[in-house]
């Protein structure tokens, strides 16, 4: 009877355990996927590190934005970052941040509306990653 209870409480903690990684809104959408480091979509936020110079990558963001027809706000960028900012049809408040980490290795995070929305993200990555 110890070792069921001890299963019980195990496969509770589990249980527990999964709910809270759910509740967060943690889900990692794909790791060591082709041409990227890692792609996570984490509290609303796609962020995914692309192999790709910081220019090549930003000119590609750029283009996702004009690609996807979405409305173009503004665009900032130094030699560090690059702010994208853009709406969608209903609205929804979509930011491209581009980080340069390395000569060959740039940082993508994706934020759609307050709370993110995870099909838009995708779809913006997708299309960066098409445009490199």
């Amino acid at each position: 009877m110890n070792t069921f209870s001890s299963l019980i409480r195990v496969s509770a903690a589990l249980a527990l355990a999964a709910l809270v990684g759910v509740q967060s809104g943690c889900l990692v959408v794909a790791a060591g996927a082709a041409g990227a480091g890692t792609v996570a979509y984490i509290r609303g936020e796609l962020e995914a590190s692309l192999e790709g110079r910081y220019d090549a990558v930003v000119t590609a963001a750029s283009g996702a934005v004009t690609d996807l027809k979405f409305a173009r706000i503004s665009e900032n960028k130094d030699a560090l970052t690059a702010v994208i900012i853009a709406r969608t049809a209903d609205d929804k408040k979509i930011e491209i941040r581009v980080t340069r980490v390395t000569d060959t290795l740039s940082k993508v995070q994706i934020r759609v509306g307050i709370f993110g929305d995870e099909f838009v993200s995708v779809s913006i990555l997708d299309r960066i990653k098409a445009n490199l």
